[in-house]
């Protein structure tokens, strides 16, 4: 799963890439796609490190998230343009960061500071867009089911002109309440202001650890469904990556920074996508496997192996913090607390797995 990081120039989006990234990292074009550049992050998590810190095995593996770094198109004298919504149309959920600092020197290409504006103009131009694919798919709807009657067409139509006019009163489809019909019915148009998304507003070093997001004119931004916001100052978070880890640990306590803002942004992201994390422990591996959120054993099982889905018998599972208490699974079997759970157990966020099966 991709999230695509947007934003004006000058507003830090490509700095960030990097920051959540790591040089390391960045594994290049993305599939060939211009200047677009992917990347991995590891998602951090304390659960998983004390879990390590307990089998002490030869590897640990995090989850990850993956992020594409989408450039805005160019005109044709060179500034500035529209951005690459083809290729946003393809990511999982969309981050847009927002330029919330000065800098005398890089002046913004909007004239003045308004990160909510900014965002404003950036969802108006993808209602526009979601707007005229409806309009050409409803028009060309409406000739086919004037010769043959269809259910399926005619519910297509339905939603559609549902979402036509969720988009002409100018909300984003995000906002809607649409049920899983719906959802697999608009699956293939693949619109803008449905995506998830994550705003972040890159601020100056002045406003680090301040809650600029209570602002008032943030009000009607935060009670959006499926929108989720966070603020980075990547200029700060630039000089601590460059520090040793002591270093920088002893900077984030002087300033009253309570944790990094690239991890947090990371969380954000994986809690956006709507994944969760269950671990598989061992003394050759412990790892943080990522799911939906709602994923049945089955299917759980299908993500560490096709022969471990194919073959499973039964699920053994004890929530992370059990295990530690307990210190083997042994333990957490003679306490109780570890359970034995069929195929169609829903998966929890911290469960440790074991899955029996057999081929």
């Amino acid at each position: 799963m991709e999230i695509g990081i947007l934003g004006r120039a000058a507003s830090g989006k490509t700095s960030l890439f990097n920051l959540l990234t790591g040089s390391r990292e960045v594994i290049g074009p993305a599939g060939g796609r211009g200047k677009s550049h992917l990347g991995v992050a590891t998602v951090p998590d304390p659960r998983l490190t004390r879990l390590s810190d307990l089998f002490q095995p030869r590897k640990t593996t995090p989850a990850t998230v993956r992020y594409v770094d989408v450039p805005s198109l160019p005109d044709t004298h060179g500034r500035e343009g529209a951005l690459n919504l083809g290729e946003l149309r393809t990511m999982d959920a969309l981050m847009v960061v927002l330029r919330a600092f000065v800098n005398d020197e890089i002046p913004h290409p909007g004239g003045s500071l308004d990160p909510v504006r900014d965002l404003s103009h950036l969802e108006e131009e993808f209602l526009l867009q979601d707007q005229m694919v409806v309009e050409r798919r409803l028009e060309r709807l409406g000739k086919d089911l004037a010769k043959r009657k269809d259910p399926e067409l005619a519910a297509e139509q339905k939603t559609l002109q549902r979402c036509l006019t969720v988009l002409e009163d100018g909300r984003p489809l995000r906002t809607e309440r649409l049920d899983n019909n719906d959802l697999k019915r608009l699956r293939g148009f693949t619109f803008l202001s449905l995506k998830p998304l994550l705003v972040v507003v890159n601020v100056d070093e002045t406003k680090v650890g301040e809650d600029v997001l209570s602002e008032p004119q943030w009000e009607d931004w935060r009670e959006r469904p499926r929108t989720a916001f966070t603020t980075v100052c990547a200029t700060l978070e630039g000089e601590l990556a460059e520090l040793e880890a002591a270093d920088a640990a002893e900077l984030t306590a002087e300033l009253g920074i309570a944790d990094s803002a690239v991890d947090r942004v990371i969380r954000e992201s994986y809690s956006l996508l709507g994944l969760i994390s269950f671990f598989t422990v061992g003394d050759d591996e412990c790892r943080a496997w990522s799911i939906p959120d709602g994923t049945a054993a089955l299917e759980a099982a299908g993500v560490i192996h096709s022969d471990i889905q194919r073959g499973f018998i039964r699920a053994e599972v004890v929530p992370w913090e059990e295990l530690l208490g307990a210190g083997t699974m042994a333990a957490c079997r003679q306490r109780g607390t570890l359970r034995l759970e069929g195929k169609t157990y829903l998966i929890r966020d911290g469960d440790v797995a074991h899955f029996r099966f057999g081929v």
